[in-house]
């Protein structure tokens, strides 16, 4: 019951329900007492609650110290204490961070940076005065099509002269709410002025980042936002047209803690021509469910990499585990972290959230991600010894990983700890390292090596 959760701030609060009776004791003495609503009567739960809690704030000292949102914060505490180890409450300050975090904020669409002189000294430094320019602009945002191109020296935003300002204080004063209007007067490198507005709109982190080591493509996916999915397409599109074609495409998702579980199954969707990405079980029927994907390998069956970790989580565990079992990537590192939850998100009216447990997911191969995370065809965490041991049994068409990849595929919820930890401890979960690359250019570089690395159709052809 949530309202225990006075008792946690409070030790003499001692709430109850008994015999039909909601009452609140204190010392012996009963300060309140209320018939229990219906079990479905929501509205009597709610009147009661608030009830209750006004009782106990104007007799306890550190109720009313905790303030309203401590109150809050520990009657969903003693709720989910009793459920998962995921289910929780967010205060409305980090709801609202996260949400940003994922959605972005509402600005112009570009990238703020202190503009050095031709000696490489910021302007600043040499004479106290600061100039800050765009130093990338978004594709498709607002700021690209107002005209903002990278390099404009930024001067003022609408009445706020830039002198001497910070880019992050810049940032601030161009941020603001979705759909207004902020102008900016710039200087273009052809030393022309310029006031341009830009509309506001909502932009969404840069969660894709792109390079090129030898003859791998790499593509690093920090989080899956409401554009990662869009901004991989256009990253693979650009890659594939450098005149020196890559060998093999390589996604980071090292330290990917996961974000929209869309995003996620529109970028997998990006390079498996079809099949199932992951689907989802719970109690309730609505909590069942099978994401599908058809139709477009953008890479035309470029050999793909999948790099992972300890901290790679969630949706990133989603992405590696489906392009596995669908025999699309070889995956290399170490096991992942096994947060293999849907969780449904309500926002209140405070501006907090509820992030309760919905349902459970499975790969296509039928195994649970929670717990257990992903096992990686090719394991990095056993040292440079093991490393070079396995890769050279890759080459000679030999997986030492086999038995444990079947173990793991094999694998059916619930898992207890013990069957957890006999296939995680085949290759313990690590923060990535420099031998992830290494690994990934010997599997790709290596004849027979990725072939043999895939996971063998005897495990069970994906549906």
């Amino acid at each position: 019951m949530g309202l225990r959760g006075l008792t946690a701030l409070d030790a003499t609060l001692l709430p109850s329900l008994a015999g039909g009776k909601l009452s609140l004791v204190v010392a012996g003495k009963t300060v309140f007492d209320r018939s229990a609503p219906a079990d479905d009567d929501l509205a009597g739960w709610a009147d009661a609650t608030s009830a209750m809690d006004d009782a106990a704030w104007a007799i306890s000292a550190p109720v009313r110290a905790a303030g309203s949102q401590g109150v809050v914060q520990r009657y969903f505490d003693e709720i989910f204490s009793h459920m998962d180890a995921y289910s929780r409450y967010e205060p409305p300050a980090s709801a609202e961070s996260e949400r940003d975090t994922l959605s972005g904020t509402s600005g112009a669409g570009i990238g703020l940076v202190r503009e050095p002189d031709a000696l490489g000294v910021s302007h600043a430094t040499r004479s106290g005065a600061s100039h800050v320019a765009i130093g990338d602009v978004v594709p498709g945002g607002s700021g690209e099509a107002a005209g903002l191109r990278v390099g404009d020296r930024i001067l003022a935003v609408d009445d706020h002269r830039t002198l001497r300002m910070s880019p992050q204080r810049i940032a601030g004063l161009i941020q603001g709410p979705d759909g207004t209007t902020v102008t900016l007067l710039v200087r273009g490198r052809d030393g022309q002025r310029r006031s341009i507005s830009v509309v506001r709109t909502q932009v969404p982190p840069e969660t894709v980042f792109t390079g090129r080591d030898g003859g791998l493509l790499l593509i690093r996916i920090t989080a899956f936002s409401a554009n990662t999915a869009q901004r991989l397409s256009q990253a693979i599109e650009a890659g594939l047209l450098d005149p020196a074609a890559p060998r093999a495409l390589v996604l980071d998702l090292r330290g990917n803690r996961g974000g929209f579980l869309r995003e996620a199954v529109t970028a997998v969707a990006l390079v498996l021509d079809r099949g199932l990405v992951v689907s989802t079980m719970g109690r309730a029927p609505q909590s069942t469910h099978e994401w599908r994907v058809e139709g477009g390998d953008l890479t035309h069956g470029l050999p793909i990499l999948v790099l992972v970790d300890g901290r790679t989580a969630s949706a990133a565990e989603i992405m590696a585990a489906a392009l596995a079992d669908q025999r699309r990537a070889v995956v290399l590192g170490s096991s992942t972290l096994g947060k293999g939850l849907v969780q449904a998100i309500t926002q209140l009216p405070d501006g907090g959230e509820l992030f309760v447990t919905w349902s459970r997911v499975l790969a296509p191969l039928g195994w649970p991600i929670q717990g257990q995370g992903v096992l990686p065809q090719v394991c990095t965490s056993l040292g440079d010894d093991e490393l070079r041991v396995e890769l050279d049994a890759l080459a000679g068409g030999h997986d030492t990983l086999a038995a444990a990849l079947a173990a793991s595929r094999a694998a059916r919820a619930p898992l207890t700890t013990a069957q957890i930890l006999a296939v995680r401890d085949l290759c313990p979960a690590a923060e990535g390292s420099d031998g992830d690359l290494f690994a990934a250019h010997a599997v790709a570089e290596r004849h027979g090596a990725y072939e043999a690395a895939l996971l063998p159709e005897t495990l069970g052809t994906a549906p």
